[in-house]
């Protein structure tokens, strides 16, 4: 009997084999925003492993958008061919190619996370392509006031129209690499977050004040992606559905707003929480789960995050109605045949068949060598 975990499901004309999705994870080993070998090799061992979804990480849809100078892009036409073979990959292993697109803001041109600040020698910079710019924002007020955030260069009015099509383009290009479905990155302080939210944005022109007036900027974006993305290719949103943060957005505007870019063609909203200062959360297994039970409750597909990491928890989750998709990040980089294992302890039988057939065979031998079943590590 099929587990709840690894029933299909279709949004649009798209149909996701199970409901694992690998989360997008920033690598930060880009060259000026092209993908490379290692992009490749990280993406394509979680199509062998079994999840139905596999998403390439926050893709800056403008230079300046980037996170760090090794994230991704796709603003130029001549990053869409190595993005294209780690789709093609990914489908070829019955798993849907999905990609995120977003722009940093007041978060973006900061240090590589593994490095001591920008600690890169002149060998080094030349060696890893690095770059260094000043950010842009809502308002000329830095993420957090210290050594690793800049003060931003806030947004003009006249900027707005080619910030939206920057979107539009990108999505344009990441249908031309063959992806099936693209994300908004609209959470965890970036850009569209930093408009969202009364903690980032309290500008007084029309995209800010309001709740009206701060998704605007989002609002314009959707509408311009799905404009451009294809009628039966699923839109997705990720959004940090609360602040955490006194003053800050809240589930209540989350639903609102869920309410509307619904209307607009957003298929799915990928839940997760926090990205500004003065967060407060209780970290625990599967604790943002019900941020996507209550944006579901109002109508909207959602999918889970947050330390969801045993098969029995992913499967109450979607079993119980609270997600429409599951997501795995760093679950998955423990152990990339993560849906696999827990195909085994769920549905029991010959798990073993749902293996590429270059390796189910031979993990079945080992297992009848040692006489035991397979077990989630």
């Amino acid at each position: 009997m099929t587990a709840p975990l690894f029933s299909p499901v279709a949004i649009r004309d798209l149909t996701l084999k199970n409901r694992l999705v690998v989360s997008p994870m920033c690598q930060y080993s880009a060259r000026h925003g092209f993908a490379n070998d290692w992009h490749f090799a990280h993406l394509a061992r979680f199509a062998l492993g079994g999840f139905g979804t596999v998403m390439v990480e926050a893709t800056g849809v403008t230079a300046e958008g980037r996170i760090t100078y090794g994230c991704l892009g796709l603003w130029d036409d001549a990053q869409i061919a190595p993005l294209a073979r780690i789709a093609a990959f990914v489908k070829s292993q019955g798993a849907a190619a999905a990609i995120q697109l977003g722009h940093a803001g007041r978060k973006a041109s900061t240090a590589l996370w593994w490095r001591n600040g920008f600690d890169e020698t002149d060998a080094e910079k030349a060696d890893v392509a690095f770059e260094h710019w000043k950010p842009v924002g809502p308002m000329p007020i830095a993420h957090v006031q210290d050594d690793e955030y800049q003060i931003p260069r806030a947004l003009e009015i006249g900027e707005f129209p080619a910030l939206v099509q920057s979107f539009a383009d990108s999505a344009t290009r990441a249908d031309k690499a063959g992806f099936d479905i693209v994300e908004i990155h609209a959470a965890h302080g970036y850009l569209l977050n930093q408009f969202l939210s009364p903690l980032g944005n309290q500008r007084t022109d029309a995209y800010g004040g309001s709740f009206d007036n701060r998704t605007r900027l989002p609002l314009e974006i959707v509408q311009a992606m799905r404009a451009v993305w294809p009628a039966g290719k699923p839109l997705f949103m990720r959004m940090s559905v609360q602040d955490a943060a006194p003053g800050g957005w809240t589930v209540e505007d989350s639903i609102a707003f869920s309410r509307i870019i619904r209307e607009m063609g957003v298929d799915l909203i990928d839940c997760s929480s926090g990205g500004f200062e003065g967060a407060t959360f209780n970290v625990g297994p599967c604790f943002q789960a019900p941020l996507a039970q209550a944006l579901r409750g109002s109508g909207m597909p959602t999918m889970a995050v947050g330390l969801i990491s045993t098969p029995h928890e992913a499967e109450a989750l979607v079993a119980g109605g609270h997600a429409d998709l599951i997501a795995l990040g760093r679950t998955a980089l423990d152990d990339p045949n993560w849906p696999h294992h827990a195909r085994a302890a769920l549905e029991g039988g010959d798990s073993y068949a749902h293996w590429p057939r270059q390796t189910g065979f031979a993990v079945r031998n080992r297992d009848r060598a040692l006489r035991r079943t397979p077990q989630v590590s």
